[in-house]
């Protein structure tokens, strides 16, 4: 009856090689305003079926691929992930439901109830606890009776955080939903008392438009006069006619992907994922945006895609280093059709930096979309991303903290511009270390704008209300609650960059203590405890001048306000860094740098030079890699 792959996008016949199912998304039919957050750990990931688990049970796309409720523990206890789906009353159902767990490796750290029908169906579920490790799949079967009363066509799944364990983290997860209709002890599965007019009205309405509509009406009462006068057996032809068109209906939806209507009889949602089909009509609206690459041309950029050029796997796909035009350096990013992210994505990212031109923004050369490939194509960028400058990702030694700093003055700049600088506010909705780049002379530049929204255009509504989209740990807790996107999302999200620049930490890490698993929860406790100087990065620690460092840490404080209306805004960000910047000048000029300085490696965003960006140690060498955004997972969306 439904089948979904829940977090994710359609999944074609073509691509369930165990039982060429089509797998649909679960995104109409989670109920109520609060629909959690996806997740999805990317194709690299290791995904290990235990003895009892057939491969064919899921496709790899649904285990590596989750919906949780996120990371606000007060908010989650307050509230259900709940699906709705429409059956037939007076059968019997099995709801099966898919779990893998992708980021916890302990048990008791994240455990839930499972109620069908707002009944229990097990209590203080945990998925570790099931499979003893990360990244093994398991799926639970349960069995309900639907009642023959008015009112008893909806079929209820939902997750509650379990209150009686205490789990690390008040939260629940879901990879994959079927429910499977069973037929009554007489073999029948079709629908009690099933009137033929009410089964071609829904077909007809599947069709999507008003003269479908209108046809539905007439052969509805055409229906219904033929079922009173015909006598038994002309109704029961009508019924299995009926029958056939619902059934070629649903045939050709699967086949197509391209269903759209929200009828209870199918699920016809279709996902991003198949518009990469629609190569035409999107070459046609993006035509004159900007340079347009034939596949050729990025086979030979890319040596037909050797996999020796490959600088990074991120959420759309991998990223390649090129040339083009003989002695052009570009990264290409290359859509992974299985990706989490696809056509919509692809277009957006292309309209939105082929209008906008800044220093602190990535350049964006061109698209191919030939043959179905969903193709990017970039300015490269020589020194990556400024995450692994923060890990030492690459054998990138740490960056010092000027250059640090001058790298968030840039990224705010450029954020600063998207807010303002545009006709309309431009929010980003993804902002994080990956989406932060570094070129050949460490200036930072944003990147990765395939999330990205335009914002209100009228006065009196400061909002866009927006399904939640975004990166775990980066993700504004006020948006994720009241799913309505402002600009001060951005504030937030930069706010968790500001701390993890300061402390060189993961915007999560369930392997810390609990107080310590979220960058933004613990760098808070330590700045109103005043310790936030004892757990600064090691690399950085003496190099920071201490009123720098209180005028840096009040800046990101203030991003991380839990109301944006409290937050700053892009500019009194970027003017507060700015300010703590000649503090740090300062500092350095009348008392020397506390470092040692080796060599100059670039000139900053203030137009100024300031000392090496990298700190040196003997016989340290300086390791030019090359990546791009979203080359370091989570790939969180």
């Amino acid at each position: 009856m439904h089948r979904f792959n829940v977090g994710g996008g359609y999944i074609p016949p073509s691509n369930d090689s165990g039982l060429t199912r089509a797998w649909f998304d679960d995104t109409p039919y989670v109920f109520g305003v609060m629909q959690g957050v996806t997740y999805n750990a990317g194709p690299r990931f290791h995904v290990k079926y235990p003895s009892e688990i057939a491969e064919y049970a899921a496709p790899l796309e649904v285990y590596t691929g989750t919906r949780s409720m996120g990371s606000d523990a007060r908010v989650n206890q307050n509230y259900n992930l709940t699906w709705t789906m429409r059956v037939d009353a007076n059968f019997t159902y099995v709801v099966r439901l898919h779990f893998c767990e992708l980021l916890l490796n302990r048990p008791n750290q994240r455990a839930f109830d499972i109620y069908v029908n707002n009944k229990t169906a097990q209590s203080d579920a945990d998925v570790i606890e099931m499979t003893s490790e990360r990244g093994v799949p398991i799926y639970k079967d349960f069995a309900v009776h639907m009642p023959d009363e008015p009112g008893d066509e909806t079929l209820w799944v939902a997750l509650h955080p379990s209150v009686a364990l205490r789990p690390q983290f008040y939260d629940a997860i879901l990879s994959g939903l079927e429910v499977f209709k069973l037929n009554d002890s007489t073999g029948n599965l079709a629908a009690p008392d099933a009137s033929p007019s009410k089964m071609l009205a829904e077909a007809e309405m599947g069709a999507g438009d008003k003269a479908g509509s209108r046809k539905s009406k007439e052969q509805t009462h055409m229906a219904t006069v033929m079922g009173g006068t015909a006598g038994g057996a002309a109704a029961v032809g009508i019924v299995a006619a009926i029958c056939v068109v619902v059934y070629h209906n649903k045939k050709s939806r699967e086949l197509s992907g391209k269903g759209s209507h929200t009828s209870g009889w199918l699920p016809m949602y279709n996902s991003h994922t198949s518009g990469s089909k629609s190569s035409g009509h999107l070459v046609a609206n993006l035509a004159g945006m900007c340079r347009h690459f034939s596949l050729a041309e990025m086979k030979a950029a890319t040596k037909n895609f050797s996999e020796s050029l490959v600088i990074g796997v991120g959420g759309f796909g991998k990223v390649y280093s090129g040339m083009v035009d003989g002695d052009t350096k570009v990264a290409i990013k290359r859509s992974n059709p299985s990706s989490e992210q696809g056509v919509l994505e692809f277009q957006t990212e292309i309209e939105m930096l082929s209008k906008l031109r800044h220093r602190h923004l990535v350049s964006l050369i061109g698209f191919c979309e030939d043959n179905n490939e969903m193709i990017l194509v970039y300015d490269y960028m020589e020194h990556g991303t400024l995450r692994e400058h923060l890990y030492n990702k690459g054998g990138k030694p740490p960056l010092s903290w000027q250059c640090r700093l001058d790298i968030c003055i840039g990224a705010a700049r450029g954020l600063h511009y998207l807010h303002t600088g545009a006709k309309y506010t431009i929010i980003h909705r993804d902002v994080k270390t990956t989406n932060i780049l570094v070129d050949e002379n460490w200036v930072a530049k944003v990147s990765d704008f395939g999330l990205s929204k335009s914002g209100s255009t009228t006065v009196n509504q400061a909002h866009v209300s927006t399904m939640v989209k975004g990166s775990f740990g980066y993700l504004d807790p006020e948006y994720f609650r009241r799913q309505q996107l402002t600009d001060k999302s951005d504030v937030y999200s930069f706010g968790v960059v500001l701390f993890e620049v300061l402390m060189a930490r993961p915007a999560l890490n369930p392997a810390l203590p609990r107080e310590q698993v979220s960058l933004a929860d613990y760098a808070l406790i330590c700045q109103r405890k005043g310790t936030l100087a004892d757990v600064v990065d090691p690399a950085i620690k003496h190099q920071i001048a201490p009123e720098c460092l209180i005028k840096f840490a009040e800046t990101a404080e203030k991003c991380l306000a839990d109301q944006g209306i409290e937050r700053p805004s892009m500019g009194d960000v970027l003017w507060n860094l700015e300010f703590a910047m000649q503090l740090q000048t300062t500092f350095d000029g009348g008392s020397g740098n506390s470092y040692r300085s080796t060599t100059t490696l670039g000139t900053s965003s203030n137009s100024r030079a300031h000392e090496s960006c990298v700190i040196l140690e003997e016989d340290d060498d300086i390791t030019n890699g090359a990546a791009f955004s979203q080359i370091v997972q989570p790939t969180g969306r």
